[in-house]
């Protein structure tokens, strides 16, 4: 049996969005804390921000690091499962 879609005020998605994007919060956790679908509210939010390019805040000097960290890490962690594909692809070879 089909579900009836929730209609949702413009004011309340509003708030939901404004949650995740002026307290930067995960929409995962806003949507749980709100009885939401995960995606629902991130369609609400990228709605949002399409409307409204360049509105948000820029990043904070802590969160720059913290993007630098993890940006360093990404590549250190690409690095390696490059690697450890090419060790198994020799390895492959040597066993047949």
């Amino acid at each position: 049996m089909a579900q009836k879609r929730k209609k949702f005020s413009s004011e309340f998605k509003d708030e939901a969005v404004r949650m995740v994007i002026e307290q930067s919060r995960p929409v995962a956790q806003v949507a749980r804390e709100l009885g939401l679908v995960e995606g629902t509210l991130g369609n609400w939010v990228n709605s949002y921000r399409r409307a409204h390019p360049g509105e948000e805040a820029p990043l904070t000097i802590s969160e720059r690091a913290r993007l630098r960290e993890l940006e360093k890490e990404v590549r250190e962690l690409r690095m390696k499962t490059e690697f450890l594909g090419k060790a198994a692809a020799f390895f492959a070879q040597e066993y047949r």
